[in-house]
């Protein structure tokens, strides 16, 4: 029977605080097919994910369809807005949400990985990170700061992540990132340079797939997810001429286009964030050994569409 099998390896998925995203789907999805994982987490979240886990509260996400719960076997703090310990602000050194979790950069994460199971390590590396201070403005609105904040975690990230990691991921070793089909097609409500950020971070998958593969052997490929209605996407957008005086609130807006793509999709139906986790692991496993440099939609074919439906 053809199945995917990750026995004897290694992920490190950044970007995970719950278990109600796309990270912790491909984390989950990346464990029952055998791998051992490693998460990166937001440093103001880390102590929240650590309690979730300590009382139990993820427990049933956690559960192994064969019996047997996942046990992460490292949860490291990462700011992705950070390459290395030199970048980081005296005032955020200090904050109290980050003071106490030693170096959260990048690098520093590598680090980490490096002294606890040597060069190299791991087979599999995510990224599942993505932030922009403004994504709530139009683009016209966006500031400078705001628009290169947005390219800077969303997408130079990943960039990054690659120079840190690579040296750190066995031949053969596969990445991945999470995009948006923000990137190719507007997407009013999803501003603040973030659909810039997701259109630059699919190109960087294309070069990055060339310079890792030809240097290290690694593959380097891109999900672009339909609407998920997770914690983190509740941040995004609003309605054209919501800010009116007295314009009327309807639902949030991720919920607008979950229910949106779901009506006008070849596969009418809500997007599961296990139906990304699973190709997640399909794209890390051998199966895939023959792609790279590809940007793979899963939104249950929305992306096709040229008109609307309902």
């Amino acid at each position: 029977m053809l199945s995917i099998d990750l026995s004897g390896k290694r992920a490190f998925v950044a970007g995970v605080a719950d278990d109600g995203g796309f990270g912790f789907a491909i984390a989950r999805a990346l464990a029952e097919a055998g791998a051992s994982v490693c998460l990166g987490t937001w440093p103001p979240a880390l102590g929240i994910l650590q309690t979730l886990l300590r009382r139990g509260k993820l427990d049933e996400s956690l559960q192994l369809p064969g019996g047997g719960k996942i046990e992460f076997e490292r949860i490291l703090p990462l700011d992705a807005e950070y390459d290395a310990w030199s970048d980081v602000p005296e005032s955020v050194r200090e904050n109290r949400r980050y003071r106490e979790h030693g170096d959260f950069t990048l690098q520093g994460a590598a680090d980490r990985l490096r002294a606890d199971f040597g060069e190299p390590c791991l087979d599999v590396v995510v990224h599942s990170l993505a932030n922009g201070s403004e994504v709530s403005h139009d683009l016209l609105a966006t500031s400078r700061k705001g628009y290169l904040g947005a390219i800077g975690v969303s997408a130079y990230s990943m960039v990054s992540l690659l120079q840190r990691f690579g040296p750190l991921v066995r031949p053969g070793g596969s990445f991945l990132s999470l995009s948006y089909l923000a990137s190719e097609r507007v997407i009013p409500g999803y501003g603040g340079g973030m659909s810039s950020a997701k259109a630059a971070l699919e190109s960087d998958t294309r070069v990055l797939a060339w310079e890792a593969g030809r240097k290290w052997g690694h593959r380097v490929n891109c999900i672009s997810a339909g609407p998920l209605a997770s914690r983190a996407a509740s941040a995004i957008g609003r309605e054209p001429g919501e800010d009116a005086p007295g314009a009327p609130r309807g639902k949030p807006f991720i919920e607008q286009m979950v229910e949106y793509v779901k009506v006008n999709s070849p596969l009418p139906e809500a997007l599961r964030a296990r139906e990304v986790g699973d190709v997640a692991a399909f794209l890390a496993s051998p199966l895939a050994s023959g792609v790279t440099g590809c940007v793979l939609h899963v939104d249950k074919g929305y992306h096709a569409m040229g008109k609307a439906v309902t």
